[in-house]
């Protein structure tokens, strides 16, 4: 349950003024179709985060406990300067909707934005850490849809009125304490 809690909450925050969460703002400013926008992110995320959590399972199966201690603490560490770093969106990104529809140019739109992006990467790293991918892809996944939806629905108003250094400085303090603890040996009940 903790590694269901933990990727819920980690990536809605890391979510937070990503690149993904300003694509859900242009895109439900430009088509106005919130259903379709959310189904296209559900899909692309459960896709995304679906093959980032079975890298993460196979990590662990190939690597030992020892390097994987130290892979996944430095990872985690990273995760918070990298939370720090604010996201800017590209409008290539957003130009897809001409050929596929709402909820084709959202599906294709964020699971390319989330290719490499610090919410896959995290996935990687929880799925790793927790040995319990499924639970770590369903949180994560929620936390996508916790961030990301509202911002649908709300737009640029909510946007303007986000402590978004304090959101970022949150979720970067979460990060860097799971890559503390882990380092510290925190996960050696779970073999690493």
């Amino acid at each position: 349950m903790e590694s269901l809690l933990v990727s819920t909450g980690v990536v809605a925050l890391a979510e937070i003024g990503d690149k993904t969460q300003l694509l859900a703002f242009i895109l439900a400013a430009r088509f106005k179709k919130p259903v379709p926008i959310i189904l296209g992110i559900l899909v692309a995320t459960i896709i995304n985060h679906g093959l980032a959590g079975a890298l993460g399972a196979w990590i662990t199966s190939v690597v030992t406990p020892e390097i994987l201690r130290w892979v996944l603490g430095l990872s985690f560490i990273g995760m918070a300067i990298w939370t720090m770093i604010p996201d800017k969106i590209e409008e290539e990104e957003t130009k897809v909707a001409q050929k596929f529809g709402v909820f084709g140019a959202t599906l294709i739109t964020f699971f390319l934005a989330e290719m490499g992006d610090k919410t896959q990467i995290a996935t990687v790293a929880m799925a790793a850490h927790y040995a319990a991918p499924l639970m770590v892809v369903i949180g994560t996944t929620l936390g996508m849809l916790i961030a990301d939806v509202p911002a649908v629905f709300i737009g640029d108003k909510l946007a303007n009125k986000i402590p978004m250094k304090l959101v970022h400085s949150i979720a970067a303090a979460i990060f860097a304490i799971l890559g503390i603890a882990t380092l510290f040996g925190a996960g050696a009940g779970f073999g690493f």
